[in-house]
């Protein structure tokens, strides 16, 4: 257990005369053996929110902390196959807003998701799911501190790689899809995780209530983005902005991996989604979601992706990769975490406001919602007409046992 930030926690909720009068500091086992879910109902109910913010290291989950419009620490509740550093689940007082903080990366985020949707503490069924964190940007789009809200996720390096120094001379990029032999060409074999698809309709009302807010700004960011000559967009203050996000376990940068991935999501969604945002983990976040719909224990229909820019995804006019990776001062993370909270938490009021007359019995989507496999009905709108049948069905069981059994002959 991450005891530092709990003990703080609980510390903060507790009378000064109970923390000062406190005989003796409990032994480790006994810090270990407490149930730190705080709670003014049934310790048996179930706390049922109705908005979960996802973030996915410290300074985006504290971007919501000591605000005035809700406090999430009220209730710490500690879940099983959480983050070891982020054991906790954290609620207001009445369970309408939770945050997990399921750690950077895809190999922490899906497991997170999964661990708080299997738990018994909480029923997440009518719950809407807001990922709230930083990425980088397209200056193409967008700008420092702007907020993007995704309707599509692509999983951009689900792909063979040729390292940059033996790339073919016939070849655009080091990138080609499994089962192809050229890059730019529509992958032979899938995962199914590649591309998923979220409710528009939701998108739109999520972007509705940000576009309500004063997005933060800084004189740095200013003086920085005014190096990204050509890129009308990136020269503008942060705004609100619809488009999609690349996601990827390597954290690339520069202008040639920037274009081959933004071909990438064309190919990947037949020229439906829009190449803007980047970061790592949305994709293994939404699987774990999807896992769950699956299951009936969420609604896929009930998320919002919200990433707010700290970074261009390449470097200006007259600055190489390396210099633009390693060595600018953007001023782009303080912003974008401000412009998290500004803009997230007009989502949540707004959500919380409307909830009996529109967010509780859920927004109706107007387009496909759902994975490349189609594994909650409907057909996808992206990838291949002639998506291989064989791969959207369930495997035979029995035949693979029967050629496992020759195997072991």
């Amino acid at each position: 257990m991450h005891f530092s930030h709990s003990l703080a926690c609980v510390a903060g909720l507790l009378p000064a005369t109970l923390v000062a009068g406190a005989a003796a500091p409990l032994s480790e086992a006994a810090v270990e053996a407490r149930d730190y879910t705080f709670t003014t109902s049934a310790p048996s109910s179930k706390v049922t929110p109705k908005v979960v913010l996802i973030a996915m290291f410290d300074p985006e989950a504290e971007a919501f902390y000591g605000i005035p419009e809700f406090n999430v620490l009220e209730r710490n509740i500690t879940i099983p196959g959480a983050s070891p550093l982020f054991p906790d689940v954290h609620c207001t007082s009445n369970g309408d807003v939770c945050q997990i903080i399921v750690g950077e990366g895809q190999g922490n985020a899906a497991p997170s998701i999964l661990a708080l949707t299997l738990s018994d503490k909480f029923d997440l069924r009518n719950t809407y799911f807001m990922v709230a964190g930083i990425a980088g940007i397209s200056p193409n789009r967008g700008t420092l501190g702007t907020l993007g809200f995704a309707k599509y996720a692509i999983q951009v390096t689900n792909q063979y790689e040729i390292d940059a120094r033996e790339i073919p001379d016939n070849f655009t990029g080091g990138y080609l899809g499994y089962g192809t032999d050229f890059p730019g060409e529509y992958p032979g074999n899938t995962y199914g995780t590649e591309v998923f698809e979220i409710n528009g309709a939701l998108q739109e009302l999520a972007i509705s209530f940000a576009s309500t807010a004063k997005l933060n700004d800084s004189a740095t960011a200013k003086a920085y983005r005014a190096n990204y000559k050509g890129y009308s967009n990136a020269l503008q203050a942060p705004s609100v902005i619809k488009c999609d996000i690349a996601t990827s376990e390597t954290f690339w940068h520069g202008e040639k991996l920037a274009a081959g991935f933004e071909n990438t999501t064309k190919v990947w969604t037949n020229g439906s989604a829009t190449y803007c945002t980047t970061a790592s983990e949305d994709n293994s976040t939404l699987e774990a979601l999807m896992r769950a719909a699956i299951a009936k224990l969420v609604d896929f229909e009930r998320i919002i992706i919200m990433r707010a820019a700290s970074n261009f995804d390449r470097q200006y006019p007259s600055q190489t990769a390396a210099q633009s990776l390693l060595f600018s001062n953007s001023g782009g993370f303080a912003i974008a975490n401000k412009n998290l909270y500004l803009g997230g938490v007009k989502i949540v009021q707004g959500i919380i406001k409307e909830w009996d007359s529109k967010f509780k019995k859920g927004i109706a989507s107007p387009n496909y919602v759902g994975d490349l496999l189609g594994s909650l009905g409907g057909t996808p709108d992206f990838g291949l007409n002639n998506y291989p049948e064989p791969q959207k069905k369930k495997r035979d069981l029995a035949a693979l046992r029967s050629k496992m059994m020759k195997y072991r002959m």
